[in-house]
């Protein structure tokens, strides 16, 4: 049991005038509105610091609060390893299925919370999903993260990833440069797929091995979009196996991101180290799945 959390928002413009339940609901869609006029009607909702009801009007800057009461979290993988630690920086090994910052009713069993328990200062320079195990990289010190941040996006970063995707792809390599952005969703509004209006992204991608109607390959990204290698290679007609979300062609479906299933992991991360400047390469071992195909 963990010890609850309070979610707070500041209420814009375009929600004056509009009753709390209604703003909630509409909001927060992962719960149903007989479920946020239950919480609201226990007390666990405020409006600017006061127990708020469900036909609240709200005004423009208001402050809302729903005070979730503790809740047993579902059980995850809760090991994780160090992999390179200096003064300004920590690199650690994520489980595949351990979400890597408090989201989607994880609170306490996050990779974020089991890294700040041994190294409090640590602060992550990216996410992985959770059903993706591999190199998660935390800085220590501003100094590094103001340092390292002006180089995340750019190609004096590498990221190396391994996943095994379904079907047989045609070329040896190959480049997917499929723009990313929000589309709609039944559940949460909207999640992350191809969107022509969306952020450009590119994924280059190289065949391992092939066998049995799977290929497993290495895929280097030089931008990060939010489940970028998910989205691409089922936009190119090759989805991971097992991916409940994206399908061949890249339409998403009702799964939520969070779901796993499919088999991907982060195995490599080479920069400039932010203070030294010394090219930094971290290496993670892939799970046996993503190794060989038998």
């Amino acid at each position: 049991m963990n010890q609850g959390f309070e979610y707070r928002e500041q209420v814009g413009p375009q929600a004056g005038g509009r009753r709390l339940l209604d703003h909630l609901a509409a909001r927060h869609r992962h719960s149903t509105p007989d479920v946020w006029r239950g919480r609201i009607e226990a007390g666990e909702v405020s409006r600017a610091g006061l127990v708020a009801g469900p036909d609240d009007l709200l005004r423009p800057g208001d402050w809302v609060a729903w005070r979730r009461p503790p809740w047993e979290e579902p059980a995850v993988p809760l090991a994780w390893a160090i992999l390179h630690r200096d003064a300004h920086l920590l690199a650690v090994a994520k489980p595949r299925g351990l979400p890597s910052v408090p989201a989607g009713g994880f609170l306490e069993h996050t990779l974020l919370r089991l890294v700040q328990s041994v190294h409090p200062e640590a602060a992550p320079m990216h996410r992985l999903g959770r059903g993706t195990s591999g190199v998660l990289l935390f800085t220590r010190t501003r100094e590094a993260r103001r340092r390292l941040c002006a180089d995340w996006a750019t190609e004096r970063v590498e990221k190396t990833y391994r996943a095994l995707v379904a079907g047989d792809p045609a070329a040896e390599t190959f480049t997917v440069a499929a723009p990313i952005g929000p589309v709609p969703h039944a559940t949460l509004g909207h999640v992350h797929a191809v969107s022509p209006g969306g952020r450009p992204a590119t994924s280059h991608v190289r065949v391992l091995a092939r066998g049995d109607g799977r290929a497993l390959v290495s895929v280097t990204i030089p931008t990060g979009r939010p489940h970028q290698i998910r989205i691409h290679m089922a936009a190119a007609g090759h989805p991971l196996v097992g991916d409940p979300l994206y399908a061949a062609g890249g339409v998403p479906g009702d799964a939520l991101p969070g779901a796993g299933g499919y088999w991907l992991h982060a195995e490599r991360l080479a920069f400039d180290h932010p203070v030294s400047g010394t090219r930094l390469e971290i290496s993670c071992l892939p799970p046996p799945p993503l190794r060989l195909l038998a």
